[in-house]
């Protein structure tokens, strides 16, 4: 205390708390804290909403992305699902999207041996231009909004170049953990969610599958090539029916999206000569809008092409089809080819995902289809010569109303006469059931038969069974069955007794 003129003034201590280094330092931290805080934040936002490029991968148009996560990569292929690939660790992950092939680039692969040959070389190519130009992209637009944000909320001239810098470290980091964690070898082993749960099951090892199909196609070039060679020999066999009064019709089933299959129908179209053909369905394997664009063959045929779904074609595919020249879908409703009346119906079940066990439903899902066919047919003012169905099990109610029964999904082809008198043709499999069936010792056999019918009466005449030999088995066989008439037809309308010949293996 000190007095001045009977007054008595309190000296002043200096104030302890403003000078305190750890205050200092607390506004430090918490300044750098909120640096980083913005930084981090700008950065994130401005890699979701720009960080993402388009890009062609090999016949495929994709989108690539970076995007929050556990760290590896993402391929989604909709709408079959996805597939996930543990390759590195950090707070980052890789999101690919194949978005639709293009038609233009898939075709030029297709009729060309040698990009065929290279387009696995083609498509890491792309991808890993693409991954350096995402990665370059990301890294810059991510300095920006860093930059960008911290300006704007601390308003000092300098903090965008720190907050670019913190950035920067922290891009650095995440890269290092990323290529300390590299595991190429996780790429055999990707984890499948949605359809593509069952592509190990279906296709096995993906190197093996490769060199099956390798020599799968070589040997079904020569094979299909020799379907017109051998048709020269069926001029020996009987005739099927005074050539002026005859329709023939190709029966296909179950091409699976086979290239080979659709080969074998433009070339026995070619060589026999065909008036249309009656297609019972599984034309794809999962009726997606990437398969849909390569079916656009049929359209090409030059030939009426009738269609009905299979349980593996979705309502996409049967309007890809329908849209295309000389095409009919069936779906209990008729056609005319040559003056015979066709009649057809879809299988009422989608079913390519085999987890779901749904293939399996209950027959009386099957049979009610076979129904309404049937109903359909007592509509109409004259009896059908041939109906159309994917599964036999559909075909019991039309027994008796119909003369001829076709049908596939089996992939078993067989013969048999109703007990209503109708005839019932299951078709194996044109395509050989598909790529999947190369996860086996050998593909399956492509089959598809050509039909004869008396274009006056309806009556078929004469059927040709065509077989081609999957892998390990290379032969193609005709074999000719001629269909006895009925007994009550004149007895120089035909002959009585049927013969079968083989045209040739």
């Amino acid at each position: 205390m000190v007095e001045v003129s009977g007054a008595s003034v309190q000296e002043s201590e200096p104030d302890v708390e403003a000078t305190s280094p750890w205050r200092r330092r607390g506004r430090v931290a918490g300044l750098w804290l909120a640096r980083i805080g913005l930084a981090l934040v700008g950065a994130l936002v401005a890699v979701l909403l720009f960080a993402r490029i388009s890009a062609p991968i090999g016949p495929f148009d994709a989108s690539l992305a970076i995007r929050p996560g556990s760290g590896g990569a993402e391929v989604a292929v909709p709408p079959l699902g996805s597939l996930a690939v543990d390759v590195f660790d950090g707070p980052l992950r890789l999101d690919v999207q194949l978005q639709r092939v293009d038609q233009v680039r898939a075709q030029e692969l297709a009729n060309d041996p040698v990009r065929l040959a290279g387009v696995v070389d083609r498509v890491t190519e792309d991808l890993q231009g693409a991954v350096v130009k995402l990665v370059v992209i990301t890294v810059l637009v991510a300095l920006a909004g860093a930059a960008l944000v911290s300006w704007l909320v601390i308003r000092r001239r300098r903090e965008p170049l720190i907050a670019a810098g913190l950035t920067g470290i922290l891009l650095l980091g995440i890269g290092g953990v990323g290529a300390a964690t590299w595991r190429p070898e996780a790429m055999a082993t990707p984890t499948y969610t949605g359809l593509l749960v069952n592509a190990n099951s279906l296709i096995g090892n993906a190197q093996d599958i490769a060199a099956r199909f390798d020599a799968y196609r070589a040997s079904l070039e020569d094979l299909v090539a020799n379907v017109g060679s051998l048709y020269s020999t069926l001029s020996a066999l009987p005739a099927p029916g005074i050539a002026d009064r005859t329709v023939t019709l190709l029966h296909v089933s179950d091409i699976h999206l086979n290239p080979a299959g659709f080969d074998l129908v433009q070339q026995v179209v070619s060589q026999f000569q065909v008036d249309g053909v009656l297609d019972t369905g599984d034309i794809t394997d999962w009726g997606s809008s990437p398969e849909n664009t390569l079916i656009s063959s049929v359209g090409t045929l030059d030939v009426p092409y009738v269609f009905i779904r299979g349980n593996h074609d979705s309502a996409a595919t049967a309007e890809r089809i329908a849209a295309q020249p000389n095409t009919t879908v069936l779906d209990d409703s008729a056609t005319e080819i040559g003056g015979l009346t066709i009649v057809g119906a879809r299988d009422p079940r989608f079913t390519p995902d085999k987890s779901t066990g749904d293939d399996d439903a209950g027959p009386e899902v099957l049979v009610a289809s076979g129904e309404r066919l049937a109903e359909f047919v007592e509509t109409l003012d004259v009896l059908p010569d041939v109906a159309l169905v994917h599964d036999p099990k559909q075909a019991p109610p039309l027994d008796g109303e119909v003369p001829l029964i076709l049908a596939g999904h089996t992939h078993n082809r067989a013969v048999s006469e109703l007990d209503g008198g109708t005839l019932l043709m299951v078709q194996g499999s044109t395509g050989g059931a598909g790529l999947r069936a190369l996860q086996g010792e050998y593909p399956e056999p492509l089959t598809c038969t050509v039909l004869y019918f008396d274009a006056e009466t309806g009556d078929l005449r004469a059927y040709d069974e065509i077989t081609l030999g999957g892998l390990g088995e290379a032969e193609v066989m005709i074999e000719r069955i001629v269909v006895p008439p009925d007994a009550d037809e004149d007895e120089d309308g035909g002959e009585q007794d049927g013969d079968e010949d083989d045209g040739g293996s």
